[in-house]
């Protein structure tokens, strides 16, 4: 019974064998079917052809968009503001102030200053020039003058010019250009260089002045304030040289730069336009 079932088991592995010596051809025919089945997959797609229209329909996309896409590029290329040319150039024509001081009035206007000295012959002959300049500035424009005080005689100038200014603030003065014009016409025309308080007072009695309205002002703290804020200025602008003009505390130029002083009105409203279109 024993010898039986050896045998029985024998034959049975060599069954086995059998089986699987049967399978294994099949398995193996399996693999060149699908290498042909790939070949032929191959022939018919052509990859690197496929790849190469491809490659030709975007590139040809690219290059030639539709009529309604190229109506979009074209207005979006229109839509661009164009790059605003100016005549004038930084450091040749004029010098930015960094950083940008304060000004005498408010951010509502753009401030044109320009620092000046009574006995200045540039300045005299400027005047006439500025302010025609002045009666036909653009309305959001403010224009101002500030005295310069480097030494003792402009310092009682700029005390003249600010008495003036408030004078002609509270009505007493009617025209407080006309008054500025009388004196360098004195200076400059009739040799009184106005160096003391007695010969100022004589100046402003021609204009209808008192002698208790002129004490009151030209002592008075308001004056005082305002010739302190001038030597601050012209300390933060570093006012060297007159007449100088300042752009809203941000730009610095003078005749010398500019060339003449036509010129030099040419660049205030260049200087002026470069603030309006902040």
């Amino acid at each position: 019974m024993k010898q039986l079932s050896v045998v029985s088991i024998v034959l049975l592995f060599l069954a086995a064998c059998g089986q699987e010596e049967q399978a294994t051809p099949a398995i193996e025919e399996q693999p060149a079917v699908e290498a042909e089945a790939v070949e032929t997959i191959t022939e018919e797609v052509a990859p690197d052809e496929v790849v190469e229209e491809v490659l030709e329909v975007v590139e040809e996309s690219a290059a030639e968009p539709e009529a309604g896409e190229q109506s979009i590029l074209l207005a979006q290329a229109d839509t661009k503001p164009a790059q605003q040319q100016w005549k004038y150039t930084e450091g040749e024509h004029f010098v930015r102030l960094v950083p940008t001081q304060p000004t005498l009035g408010g951010a509502d206007k753009v401030e044109v200053a320009e620092f000046f000295y009574y006995q200045c012959p540039h300045c005299f002959t400027f005047e006439p020039i500025i302010k025609s300049w002045v009666e036909n500035k653009p309305a959001d424009v403010r224009f101002v003058q500030i005295p310069v005080m480097w030494n003792q005689m402009l310092v009682l100038h700029g005390r003249m010019f600010y008495t003036n200014e408030v004078l002609a603030r509270n009505g007493i003065i009617k025209d407080a250009a006309a008054f500025n014009t009388a004196v360098y016409q004195e200076i400059h025309r009739r040799n009184n260089r106005l160096l003391s308080e007695a010969a100022i007072q004589k100046l402003f009695e021609r204009f209808g002045v008192s002698a208790a309205d002129f004490d009151a002002t030209w002592n008075s703290f308001e004056v005082d304030q305002k010739m302190r804020v001038a030597s601050d200025l012209t300390r933060r602008y570093s006012i060297a040289s007159t007449p100088t003009i300042v752009v809203n505390g941000k730009y610095r130029t003078s005749g010398a730069e500019a060339g003449t002083y036509q010129k030099l009105l040419e660049l205030i409203d260049e200087l002026v336009a470069r603030e309006s279109i902040r």
